[in-house]
């Protein structure tokens, strides 16, 4: 029985619905279909800047009187509100118009008002149009009410539009989380991760945005804006031309992955510690410890030198010793250095080459390998260059200057004359070379260890303040070191 009932209401409720929308399009249509009357132009009055229209026929009688034409004329022409001190006199058929107005549209429809009445065969207009007043606000004051009533009226549209943003806002977080938990964990690298993430919330956003436009009617003003003048496209297109360009450079490398966080680089002659990678710029730390900044554009087209890679890291340095010296000597004795440093590798092994011959000495060029992940390189050049002196000057080689020194090799000649003015002559022998008393060790104070400067800068790193704080990382994992190739020590 209730079931019965509840279908019953329910059969009610779609009948009263019906005859309620039958009714009110009958009303619509008879409202549409309705002659320009006296309530048509009160309908006009209310909006003075629309053209007027006139009815083609005005009917009175079947045998209109001139006093009946003159008493319907005045009921429309004040009915209208439009005139002042309006008068209709009609006499055999010639209606007379006086009054003013204040457009010279309203008097133009009133003569073409009173042409079209029946039984009218001629019409004098003398409605006069008055000048408004210099100083009427009327306009201004009209157009606040305008203003007024348009927003009072937007205020439910700006409520339905709030209401499906915080849902669009919903949606687009509820979207994102379900990703999260699913497909979005097969992706490793951080930075598609977060691309792939925008992908599928940014379509959301903008469809909500689109419906709040269409709800609003703004959505053909935002078409205008965005495609009818291409200006604001132009302007759009130049300001977020380096953004778009970073940001496609910054995926680029995270697929080609040409470093790492921690890893030593050189980029536009900038050498630094990788900090971070963001959608904007990669973020180093220099060997001053000052922190660098560097687009993404410029990395990708410019030279990256990745020293972290391949750990080893090949020095070198020239040394000039005299022609008195021989070259395979000197050799030998560099490489002896080399071959008992602790932190040059054997593998590749130190070279010691002949690399010029100068105006006073043969220039040798060392060549020495070290693991930059366990040592730096700076210090052992440093300590190598010492030892190499320190051999040099113990075995008497002669380094001359190459500016202000001339070298005898065989000695020189010198004539001695005596008290009878017997020559004499005698040879002065080269002196014989003397061992330094200074001794040199391979590490001293001023050098320090040879521990690379890597941990020291990522703990520098840790302790200083963030230049991009709140900026994601889009590296993954901490500073690695790849294993390097097996010296002896």
């Amino acid at each position: 029985m209730r079931h019965r009932h509840a279908e019953l209401r329910s059969a009610l409720m779609s009948a009263i619905v019906l005859v309620i929308v039958v009714l009110m399009a009958t009303s619509a249509s008879g409202q549409d279909s309705s002659p320009a009357t006296a309530a048509d132009a009160d309908d006009a009055a209310t909006s003075p800047d629309s053209t007027p229209e006139t009815p083609r026929e005005v009917n009175v009688t079947s045998v209109a009187q001139d006093d009946e034409i003159v008493e319907r004329l005045e009921e429309i022409l004040t009915s209208t509100e439009w005139f002042a001190d309006e008068e209709v006199d009609v006499r055999n058929g010639v209606a007379f118009l006086r009054g003013t107005t204040t457009d010279e549209r309203f008097r133009e429809w009133a003569g073409t008002l009173a042409g079209k009445t029946e039984d009218v065969v001629a019409v004098v207009n003398r409605i006069k149009v008055r000048e408004p007043p210099i100083f009427d606000l009327t306009p201004a004051w009209m157009e606040i009410k305008d203003l007024g009533r348009g927003a009072i009226r937007t205020l439910p549209l700006l409520g339905i539009s709030l209401v499906l943003l915080l849902l669009t806002w919903f949606a687009a977080s509820a979207l994102q989380s379900i990703g999260d938990s699913t497909f979005l964990k097969r992706i490793q690298t951080k930075l598609l991760r977060e691309v792939t993430r925008k992908a599928v919330v940014i379509p959301v956003l903008l469809l909500g945005l689109f419906l709040v436009l269409r709800i609003t009617g703004l959505t053909q003003l935002a078409l205008t804006l965005l495609g009818g003048t291409g200006l604001f496209g132009l302007v759009v297109g130049i300001a977020f031309r380096d953004i778009a360009e970073n940001f496609l450079s910054s995926i680029l490398l995270s697929m080609q992955n040409p470093f790492r966080y921690g890893d030593l680089i050189e980029v536009d002659g900038k050498l630094g510690f990788v900090q971070r990678v963001n959608t904007r710029g990669t973020l180093l730390m220099t060997m001053d410890g000052n922190h660098v900044q560097i687009p993404n554009s410029t990395i990708y087209k410019g030279t990256i030198v990745n020293f972290t890679s391949n750990p080893n890291r090949r020095f070198s340095f020239v040394i000039g010793i005299g022609y008195d010296t021989a070259p395979t000597e000197a050799q030998e004795t560099a490489l002896r250095v080399l071959d008992e440093h602790p932190a040059v590798l054997d593998d590749p092994e130190p070279q010691v080459l002949v690399e010029s011959l100068g105006s006073s000495t043969v220039n040798l060029t060392i060549y020495a390998w070290v693991d930059a992940s366990q040592h730096s390189w700076i210090k052992v050049q440093s300590s190598v260059m010492r030892l190499v002196l320190k051999a040099a000057e113990d075995a008497g080689f002669s380094m001359p200057d190459d500016q202000r020194e001339i070298v005898f090799p065989a000695g020189v000649p010198v004539q001695m004359l005596s008290t009878d003015d017997t020559p004499a002559t005698s040879q002065v022998n080269k002196p014989e070379p003397t061992q330094s008393t200074r001794s040199e060790v391979v590490s001293n104070k001023a050098e320090g260890d040879f521990r690379s400067e890597a941990a020291e800068l990522q703990q520098q790193a840790r302790q200083s303040r963030d230049p991009e704080e709140g900026e994601a990382d889009l590296l993954d994992g901490h500073q690695t070191t790849a294993p390097g190739p097996a010296g002896r020590r």
